[in-house]
């Protein structure tokens, strides 16, 4: 007999509008023995039946819906469903833009709480983010397989977050070829390589796809700071634009090698780009002090906050940062500015840029706002589906 959840009397109201995540405070008691991660019915203080589930009791979010329909059976045919569904989408996009890569499943926006999965060329990369997803690996791997059988399967669930639902990390193949150290594929008429077995997430980050492209509009003729820079797919942008140089900074001198084979693979010039391996927040301060000037500043950093307590202190360091970015802009420079941090909303996010420039002494006009690219949808029941965010700021 499958396990229920019963809720706290009214605590059903966000399942009632479809949000799909169920708070261990929200549970009045559990009905039946649930193992970690195996699908429970999720019902109401009176017991009246609200969705399927993934039980999850090491998180605060004790459970995960899969299903809003009673007869559904969560198995390798529901799984099948929801990626070719995705699928559909995403393959007129990528059609569309000539993309040959692309995330096939966002998680709760796809319908798959605690799924991630990148499409990078013939590679299928794939995220269990959660007790429920990692339960039903067996069904999702097969799913996978039947929908892309031309395809392998790589596992990168070597994310922390797992620790928080009991999981051990997870990495390796799953099936078919091996990926080679460095995959090509093609964005927006670049070739950027892709270094599936250990770069960062899934070995790229996909989700900045358009606002690397929305960069090559602000770089003829620019001098170009390109700050966190990972493997360099802002800087192959601005070379594209145009650029007169581009600035290449990031900690890793791996990732800052990727990024140099990405300017050359792309036969642009070597000469215009140059690498530095240092700390993003040291080196603003150094140019700061020795009057250097760009017209073009990328700043896109790591997630700065992973829960609310952090909020605060995180809204710190994205206020210093654009602060020193905008000082060192000339008159009439353009900043790209973004936050990857769910927690950072949109308007906060705003209103941190809006302090920095009154504390750099600048004018600032933001002239576009850019978010993830349309393969990480957010479903309108889940608004935290919206994590990335970022602003084109005009800087007198």
């Amino acid at each position: 007999m499958t396990a229920r959840l019963i809720l706290s009397r009214g605590r059903e109201k966000s399942l009632l509008r479809r949000h799909p995540w169920v708070f261990s405070g929200a549970i009045s008691r559990v009905e039946g023995n649930a193992i970690s991660g195996e699908t429970v019915d999720v019902c109401d203080h009176k017991g009246s039946w609200l969705a399927k589930a993934a039980w999850s009791p090491q998180s605060q979010i004790r459970a995960r819906v899969w299903s809003w329909q009673a007869d559904e059976t969560i198995d390798i045919a529901f799984f099948e469903q929801k990626i070719r569904k995705a699928g559909q989408w995403r393959q007129w996009l990528a059609k569309a833009d000539s993309l040959d890569s692309y995330r096939l499943i966002a998680g709760e926006s796809d319908g798959l709480p605690g799924v991630t999965i990148d499409k990078f060329s013939d590679y299928l990369v794939v995220q269990l983010l959660s007790a429920g997803a990692e339960y039903q690996r067996p069904a999702i791997i097969t799913a996978l397989q039947n929908c892309f059988p031309e395809c392998s399967i790589y596992d990168r669930s070597d994310v922390s977050v797992r620790k928080k639902e009991g999981l051990p990390l997870s990495h390796g193949l799953i099936s078919g070829q091996q990926p080679p150290a460095l995959l090509p594929i093609s964005e927006h008429g670049m070739k950027l390589l892709v270094d599936i077995k250990a770069g960062h997430k899934t070995g790229y980050y996909l989700d900045q796809r358009d606002s690397r492209f929305a960069l090559r509009r602000y770089s003829e003729n620019a001098r170009v700071l390109n700050c966190f820079s990972y493997t360099g797919g802002f800087a192959v942008s601005a070379l594209m634009g145009g650029c007169q140089e581009v600035i290449s900074v990031d900690t890793s001198e791996a990732a800052l090698d990727i990024a140099r084979q990405n300017v050359e693979l792309n036969q642009l010039p070597l000469s215009k780009a140059q690498f530095i391996r240092d700390d993003v927040f040291k080196l603003l301060r150094t140019y700061r002090d020795t009057g250097e000037k760009f017209d073009v500043i990328v700043m896109d950093p790591p997630k700065f906050v992973e829960n609310k307590n952090q909020l605060a202190g995180a809204c710190r360091g994205y206020k210093d940062i654009n602060m020193l970015a905008m000082q060192l802009l000339n008159p009439g420079g353009i900043l790209l500015t973004f936050s990857c941090s769910g927690l950072m909303t949109v308007d906060l996010f705003q209103k941190v840029v809006a302090d920095a420039a009154l504390d750099a002494g600048k004018n600032v006009q933001f002239v576009d706002q850019l978010r993830q690219a349309a393969d990480h949808p957010v479903i309108s029941s889940y608004p935290e589906g919206l994590y990335l965010k970022g602003f084109v700021c005009y800087v007198e």
